[in-house]
């Protein structure tokens, strides 16, 4: 990040321009200033100017400043590679998009606002001053960009250690944080045998991994500000393996930012950190090609053709390019995979998953790459992350989905990540048969993987939420405090004793505090929303979701919470105007249709609600839930043969479904046909054997 001068900026400013969806935006000087003239927030054409440079190579985007103290990013970048290379060029970072002014996507919205999104880690001490009551900011920072000390702490703590000023006397590391300490001493000792080394002493921390993390993963803020001594669970959340981010074996799917990545590594496993292969201070790797794995890799035995099946020297034989492949991101951003992976074409097809092999080989099929390695390596050469099956088969619905994610969690070999996975997928499938496996993650001695575990919890019966959650209410992690408070909200307060009360109050208490620090983003909001909800607080629950909706009039989540607030509260007519506000704002929004359809049932109305269950289930053909609630209600209209082809055409897009087949075989048996009954009967008890 920097000012824009004429010595930062990269971009053509001499009145150049590109269309996008009929706007025509301008780049230009005026004053020695850089402007765009561009759609503002409300679609007309107005001057800007960009205040700010962000980024360098290889695209450069810019910053927009508003009164109300917000830093806006500019969706129009520029590529700054060379000519020859398709770059030199203004190109837009949604090309297959329609950005307009009222898309939660256009720069001038929530989610291109650099105060949240950008600016923790992109500068040094930052104070991001946000005012709920104003809706504004102030936001302040040290250093522009990433200096020392976003690392290695303030250094005022370095002068009044020199000083011997009281209390830092004895500072370590001379009152700075080094959380590069991990690696004193420590070589790694390359065995013959194996052509592998090992670290000479035991990695039993995470300090240099978790001061990295902040920032180069992805993860949820909870706390203001960094953490410099490396505990990371102290004010983030990592993401999990989940599909929108990642694929079902845990390649990168959307922009995570390598550390969830790299937790998945028989690298991280065997206490290889960052910077092992990555120098901090200059950004740069500490070798370059093949050079950076053969510190601990020996050439002789990885760095050949019988290894590599390529040619020396050639693209094909660089060792990044099978076991670290690149995804393109913001259309000219390649990004190495950090879960440095054995590739599977053996199970790419099955899984859904791109392959390293005809990621190159275009022309061949994954089946042909399966086969070369096999002949190669052998039949029984496996990769490290093991999880792949589990996850997509319990994101598909397939028979014995639970036993294997069950397997999963329960493997202590398995990377703490996929375990942490596991357990949440685990969440539509609780019941007595998986519950030892949360008892048993509840335990964890990671709190990665505590936290998840009190995740699934809240879709367990109340009585066994409550019993197994309390213990954790003093978890020496402020993460696992902070779920299990979520889980607990719904304890209600008559009959607990003092003691206990006020524990609860204090934890309850840490997770208010833990949304507060995200005030500016409406899903902080909604979570709040539902906590006081939770805990019959619905004065505070209505406010919270009005101010959700305030911050985001299209945020949908907010419309329908607001409504069902109303609806337990008896207020019918303030829930049916809840949805149609939302409504208005997306007019053919699934979710608001859905539930305005439950809204006339309770209002006995079936007949009006029908059109609008048919509407959410054309609008959301992969909700398959939306799809049950059509067909039973026309079902329940006396529409028995329209009921049946609905259902079984949802079955047909959803075959492992359990729903659908539950009320397939009621509406088979009441119709006669016991025969097609037991086929769905049968199929239903395979996948939900329970």
């Amino acid at each position: 990040m920097q000012h824009a001068t004429e010595a930062t900026v990269l971009g053509d400013f001499n009145n150049a321009s590109l269309t996008y969806d009929g706007i025509v935006s301008t780049f230009f000087r005026r004053d020695g200033k850089f402007y765009v003239n561009t759609d503002g927030n409300d679609g007309e054409l107005a001057d800007f100017e960009l205040l700010y440079t962000f980024g360098l190579y290889p695209l450069q985007q810019y910053l927009i400043a508003f009164p109300d103290g917000r830093l806006q990013a500019l969706s129009i970048a520029w590529d700054a590679r060379p000519k020859e290379q398709g770059g030199a060029r203004w190109y837009h970072l949604y090309p297959n998009e329609h950005i307009t002014h009222d898309d939660p996507l256009h720069w001038t919205r929530l989610n291109q606002n650099w105060n949240w999104m950008c600016a923790d880690c992109h500068t040094t001490k930052l104070d991001r001053n946000y005012d709920a009551a104003k809706n504004s900011y102030a936001t302040t920072w040290k250093e522009m960009n990433v200096a020392c000390e976003a690392c290695h702490g303030p250094g005022s703590n370095h002068v009044a250690w020199a000083k011997h000023e009281p209390g830092f006397e004895r500072a370590a590391h001379d009152g700075l944080v080094v959380p590069l300490d991990e690696r004193h001493g420590v070589t790694w000792e390359p065995a013959l045998a194996t052509g592998n080394a090992t670290r000479s002493v035991p990695l039993t921390s995470q300090r240099e991994l978790g001061v990295c993390a902040q920032c180069h993963s992805r993860r949820a803020s909870f706390a203001p500000g960094m953490d410099h001594d490396g505990r990371l669970l102290e004010t983030h959340d990592i993401a999990l393996l989940t599909d929108r981010l990642y694929f079902p074996d845990g390649q990168q799917r959307d922009e995570v930012y390598d550390v969830g990545s790299f937790l998945q590594s028989k690298m991280h496993a065997h206490g290889v950190t960052c910077s092992d292969c990555h120098d901090p201070h200059s950004g740069q790797l500490r070798s370059s090609g093949n050079a950076i794995c053969a510190q601990c890799h020996l050439p002789a035995k990885y760095d050949a053709s019988a290894h590599t099946m390529h040619a020396s020297g050639s693209a094909g034989a660089q060792c990044a390019s099978c076991h670290m492949p690149t995804r393109t991101y913001m259309m000219i951003d390649e990004r190495r995979d950090h879960s440095i992976r054995i590739p599977r074409p053996d199970l790419s097809a099955k899984l859904g998953t791109p392959d390293a092999c005809t990621g190159c080989h275009r022309d061949r099929e994954a089946t042909w790459a399966a086969n070369v390695i096999e002949q190669t390596f052998g039949r029984e050469r496996r990769a490290f992350q093991t999880f792949g099956t589990a996850l997509h088969d319990a994101r598909t619905g397939a028979p014995g989905a639970a036993a294997k994610l069950v397997a999963i969690a329960n493997d202590a070999q398995a990377p703490a990540i996929a375990r942490a996975t596991a357990l949440a997928d685990l969440q539509p499938y609780l019941n007595s048969s998986v519950m030892p496996a949360l008892d048993a993650g509840l335990s964890d001695p990671d709190p990665m993987v505590r936290g998840s575990a009190l995740d699934a919890l809240r879709s367990a019966p109340l009585q066994e939420r409550l019993t197994r959650s309390i213990a954790l209410i003093d978890d020496p992690s402020r993460i696992v405090r902070v779920k299990a408070a979520r889980t607990l909200a719904i304890l209600p307060s008559e009959g607990i004793n003092p003691e206990m009360l006020a524990r609860l109050d204090k934890v309850f208490a840490e997770y208010v505090a833990s949304q507060q620090a995200n005030a500016d983003r409406p899903e902080a909001r909604m979570n709040l929303g539902l906590f006081y909800s939770d805990r019959r607080d619905y004065t505070r629950a209505e406010a919270e979701y009005r101010a959700a909706v305030a911050l985001q009039p299209d945020f949908i989540p907010g419309y329908v919470n607001l409504a069902h607030l109303y609806q337990t509260s008896h207020r019918e007519d303030d829930a049916e105007a809840a949805l149609k506000a939302g409504i208005q704002q997306d007019a053919r929004n699934a979710d608001l249709t859905h539930s305005l359809g439950l809204l006339r049932v309770r209002q006995s109305r079936t007949a009006d609600a029908l059109p609008l269950f048919a509407q959410a289930a054309e609008w959301a053909s992969d909700n398959p839930h939306y799809a049950y609630v059509y067909g039973v209600a026309l079902h329940d209209l006396g529409q028995g043969k329209k009921a049946e082809s609905v259902l079984e055409q949802a079955l047909d897009r959803f075959p492992n479904n359990p729903e659908l087949l539950n009320v397939l075989v009621a509406y088979a048996r009441e119709a006669g046909d016991a025969g097609r009954a037991d086929g769905y009967a049968r199929r239903l008890a395979e996948i939900a054997p329970q």
